[in-house]
Order: structure tokens, then sequence, then C-alpha cells
């Protein structure tokens, strides 16, 4: 990216987002200069009115928006368009580089923003909980090979192969409510959706049996019950001995 006399920063830019250093930026305890934003407005300027947006997915990619479809480059311009008039996607902190020195870091990604609130969510609704749970150590594994340059590497290889057959059935809506700087999801739909109101709801006439949750209680507590029994007995006192 340019760089000048008056604007004297290190910018890389791409479709996803922008990161900017050097100049003031290298005094961490002075706030960003107002001139490093391009794609997103001040919180103070952004509407005084909320704006609901529909995010929609297919295999865990995004492919529409408000039930418009286009391709990835239309979509990634049209969402930082929407999501930086609301001032969202600024980041700015401290971060650790892989040579071990600190480094203050800001971005600006607005689209990536909301892409990303609205893909983790809708994972939420139609991955089991020991995929979520894992696919959790899987993700932070890939950013790391991502972020230290290894995207070459077997593992990164192994690890995509395993995020891709999780996205299969990442496909669906998200409804995101953008304000003053925040994007939160306030709705959500897919054909592959978990979630089944007749087990979840509160109703009377859920299908959900109450009664396996007697058995399931004292079976999921009984280590830790076993383990406290164990202390007890261990901290009490000695019978004393009979002399005869």
């Amino acid at each position: 990216m340019p760089v000048t006399a008056k604007s004297p920063y290190s910018i890389d830019q791409n479709l996803w987002g922008r990161s900017i250093e050097c100049g003031a930026l290298e005094f961490p305890d002075q706030e960003p200069p107002s001139e490093i934003w391009e794609w997103t407005v001040p919180v103070e300027e952004a509407p005084d009115e909320p704006e609901y947006v529909t995010l929609g997915f297919e295999d865990g990619a995004p492919v529409s928006i408000n039930g418009g479809e286009m391709g990835p480059v239309e979509f990634l311009q049209k969402a930082h368009g929407i999501a930086g008039s609301h001032g969202i996607g600024r980041i700015e902190h401290m971060e650790d580089r892989i040579v071990g020195l600190k480094s203050r870091e800001v971005y600006e990604i607005p689209a990536a923003a909301v892409i990303l609130q609205a893909h983790k969510d809708l994972e939420k609704m139609v991955l089991t909980r020991h995929e979520k749970l894992f696919k959790r150590q899987v993700d932070h594994e890939w950013a790391v090979l991502a972020y230290t340059g290894l995207w070459m590497d077997p593992l990164k290889a192994a690890l995509d192969a395993f995020i891709e057959k999780t996205q299969e059935n990442v496909t669906g809506e998200v409804k995101l409510k953008l304000f003053k700087g925040s994007a939160s999801v306030v709705g959500r739909s897919s054909p592959f959706s978990l979630y089944d109101l007749s087990l979840a709801t509160y109703d009377i006439d859920t299908t959900f049996n109450q009664r396996a949750a007697v058995g399931f209680i004292e079976l999921w507590g009984l280590p830790t019950v076993t383990a406290w029994a164990l202390k007890r007995k261990a901290k009490a006192p000695l019978p004393p001995i009979q002399m005869s």
C-alpha cells in the first residue's frame, strides 16, 4: 500500500481485511489515529438505529446476504459495506510475534467479523457437542499454523480434512443485529438443525422422558460421590484400640 511522510504506515490489504502497523501505532499507550481506518466508521458516527442482516451458508461457506445469492468476492465487498457502516470490525491489540517480540497490531475486518460470528453460531445448531468441543482445538491449531506460515505443513492438510467434514451440514441462515460496533446473532435456521422443539420445550407435551434424569444424575455424579466418600473416610478418626 502507498506510504508517504504524512501516512507512514505499513499496510497489508486483501479482500478479507486490512492490517496496519508503524507510525503512531508503535506507541501502545496512544489511541490509533482516525486516518488509519478506511472500511469502518467510528462508533460515534454509526447509525442510531440497528440494522438486521441475514447471512446464508452452504457447506460452511457464505453464499447469500438477505436472500440474494452472490459469489465470494461480491459477498465480501457487500458485507464490508454493511458491517463497516455500523463501525464493526476494528481490532486493536498486543500480539506475540513468532520471533519472540511483542507488537501492537491493528486490523480492520468488517466482513470477517460478521461472517465468523454467524458461522460459529450456525455450527452450534448443526454440530454435535463432541464435534464442537474437538473442533475448538482444531481451529486453534489451524490458526497457529496459518499465523506462523506453515500453510503447506502436512498437519494443516490433516486439519483441513477434519474441518471440511464438519462443514457438510453447516447450511442455513443466521440473522444478525448490527448496532454501534457490535454484531449480535438474533436468529438462526438450518435444514440440518439438531434442535428438536419437542425435546427442548418446557411445555407439558414434551417428548423428553424426565424420569430418565434420576438415573442419569446418579450415574453422572457417581465418581464425585465416590471420591468424596473416600476423602471423608480417610479423614475420619481411627477407632480406639481395645486392650484385652
